[in-house]
């Protein structure tokens, strides 16, 4: 089968990525356990309005994984479809194929995301910058709370936003020029803003994952695949034409359970595709 391959015959690109991402998923949990050091929130990649955001993030991001089970199929996957690429293509060219779909998996994710949390983020920090008591008062009674603080993920936050609500905003629609109340207001604002900002936090190879998944189709579109609870083989271009469909759909349910960056595996897939095109354009032979 395409993709099977023994540790020792490994390609040397597919091969590392196993190592340093168990590595990196080692280190988290150990880390983690035994001088409470959150790798998760060092080197995932974070919303770019967050303080915690880093530019090296971009690329650390792709190295983390949530917990074994997220881990285990990522590079499962990696090992299975990333080994067949890359002895065709070579280890640099899969290489930087593997991190500019990750790059893209991250845009693709992020500006979705930015497109509801931008202008809040934005408005926050004028706000701060300038506390006007007014402006304070039709903020809280304009924006959507419920939208960025799901009441059942948050309980807590939800409770802290609705003292808010309840006492300083009424406070103000009184006295809008109460100093005190507007040094609390944005006090707590601020502590709002580095909630829903920090809380956008991307962690995994699936975008990279998925961007191989499609150069894979592309290169392979009749090999037949066995895959785990489905008795029957599937031919590769239906597999990954159904993984994208499945995400597209997820990713518009916008289930605020589901834990999962789906616009970021689209965003792999996307990039993949641009890339591949790119490539015939120019004549490069990818297959």
């Amino acid at each position: 089968m395409i993709g099977n391959t023994s540790w020792r015959s490994m390609p040397p690109v597919v091969k590392n990525l196993l190592i340093i991402n168990g590595l990196m998923f080692l280190a988290s949990i150990t880390f983690s356990e035994t001088m409470n050091i959150d790798f998760w929130k060092i080197f995932g990649l974070h919303y770019f309005q967050s303080s915690l955001f880093e530019p090296y993030q971009l690329i650390t991001y792709m190295f983390m994984h949530g917990d074994f089970g997220h881990i285990f199929f990522n590079m499962f996957a990696v090992w299975m479809f990333g080994s067949a690429i890359e002895n065709v293509w070579g280890s640099k060219r899969f290489l930087i194929y593997y991190l500019l779909t990750g790059f893209g998996a991250a845009f693709l994710h992020y500006g979705i995301v930015a497109w509801d949390l931008y202008p809040v983020a934005t408005q926050l920090q004028d706000l701060l910058l300038n506390p006007i008591g007014q402006d304070i008062v039709a903020f809280a009674q304009s924006h959507a709370w419920s939208e960025f603080v799901p009441l059942d993920q948050y309980p807590s936050q939800f409770n802290s936003i609705q003292g808010f609500l309840s006492s300083n905003i009424v406070q103000l629609e009184s006295d809008p020029n109460n100093v005190q109340v507007i040094a609390q207001s944005t006090q707590f604002l601020q502590s709002y803003l580095d909630f829903i900002v920090d809380r956008q936090n991307v962690v995994g190879a699936s975008g990279s994952l998925f961007g191989i998944l499609l150069a894979f189709g592309m290169m392979y579109p009749n090999v037949s695949l066995y895959m785990m609870f489905i008795p029957i083989p599937i031919k590769a271009k239906y597999l990954v034409a159904g993984y994208g469909l499945i995400e597209l759909y997820s990713a518009f349910q916008n289930n605020p359970h589901d834990n999962v960056a789906h616009f970021a595996h689209l965003g792999g897939m996307l990039f993949g595709f641009i890339i591949i095109k790119i490539w015939e354009k120019s004549g490069v032979r990818w297959r």
